[in-house]
């Protein structure tokens, strides 16, 4: 799809759950510069549950591009940079192979404590990293439209 002086871009955005009151917070970044009505929003349990459903939307054919966001914490049962890879991977290669850009605002914190202060660090954080991803969506929606034959 081009954007020049078509319809707006749609979005799809998935926010894994585990941590929701963190992780919701980068939709609201993301919808200072993409209005509400061109994003529709998907929740999955988790980050490991984000490439397949970034597929599944991309492959619609309604989106012209997908964001996931999600906060891997070391949670003790597997390490967390082994789920990080996994699925910055998977995101990538569903990008790869569908032509659709797949964003990811995925962060791996080495130190997270579930206090009121990280707490409130990361969703703070979040909030810039949902701003950062709706500036590099449009600029890879632009970017793309440059090379539209």
């Amino acid at each position: 799809m081009t954007h020049g002086l078509q319809a707006p871009a749609r979005f799809a955005f998935i926010k894994a759950q585990w941590h929701a009151d963190i992780v919701d917070r980068s939709l609201d970044g993301f919808t200072e510069t993409i209005p509400l009505n061109q994003i529709e929003t998907f929740d999955v349990p988790g980050a490991f549950e984000m490439p397949l459903m970034a597929q599944k939307l991309a492959l619609t054919g309604k989106y012209d591009a997908v964001i996931c966001a999600a906060f891997v914490v070391d949670g003790g049962i597997y390490r967390h940079d082994f789920v990080a890879s996994a699925v910055v991977d998977g995101l990538m290669r569903v990008g790869l192979d569908t032509g659709v850009p797949v964003l990811s605002v995925s962060l791996t914190p080495h130190q997270y404590q579930e206090t009121d202060h990280h707490n409130a660090i990361y969703r703070d954080h979040f909030v810039t990293k949902g701003r950062e991803a709706a500036s590099a969506a449009l600029a890879i929606l632009k970017a793309h439209d440059t090379v539209a034959a």
